[in-house]
């Protein structure tokens, strides 16, 4: 086997090794997003308010000397009424070199998925933007919901980070 060919095969493999996701709960639902863009995961703590910001900003936190804006998700994705409790988590994103959180139910692991176990998104019509949905991701009797975290976290509603180049 030639060097090239071998490097080849090696990439192939690599690719072929499927992608970590974290996945967390947001009501019934479980979500998946890319391990790397995870920074931490925290405990939910009281945020500070900022005035006129939309209700999905539950506010800012000071993390280590950064004010970090708290996003949450369950109001963002219009799934009922948040609740917080001792399993309600922030999850600590760097995203396009901005550090933004993103409360969510709860984590439960970091899965890897193979291209073949990710199927794709199906067409929702309007009600639902797939644009932000890599696919489902399906481990045994499990789905996860993926969503592309960059393009939530970028896009214009949102108004945290600068839109991501292409």
């Amino acid at each position: 086997m030639s060097y090239s060919t071998q490097t080849q095969a090696q990439t192939e493999a690599g690719e072929d090794a499927g992608k970590e996701f974290l996945a967390f709960t947001l009501g019934k639902e479980e979500y998946g997003i890319d391990i790397l863009r995870v920074q931490e995961i925290r405990g939910y703590e009281p945020v500070t308010r900022i005035a006129n910001a939309p209700d999905f900003i539950k506010g800012v936190v000071n993390l280590r000397g950064i004010i970090v804006p708290v996003v949450d998700m369950r109001i963002k994705l219009n799934l009922g009424s948040p609740t917080y409790d001792q399993f309600t988590v922030v999850i600590i994103l760097s995203i396009a070199g901005r550090v933004v959180g993103m409360v969510v139910d709860s984590v439960s692991d970091v899965t890897t998925l193979s291209p073949e176990q990710v199927k794709p998104a199906p067409e929702m019509g309007t009600t639902f933007d797939s644009d932000y949905l890599i696919g489902l991701g399906t481990l045994n009797d499990r789905m996860l919901i993926l969503v592309d975290i960059d393009k939530l976290m970028s896009s214009a509603e949102m108004g945290l980070i600068e839109k991501i180049a292409a």
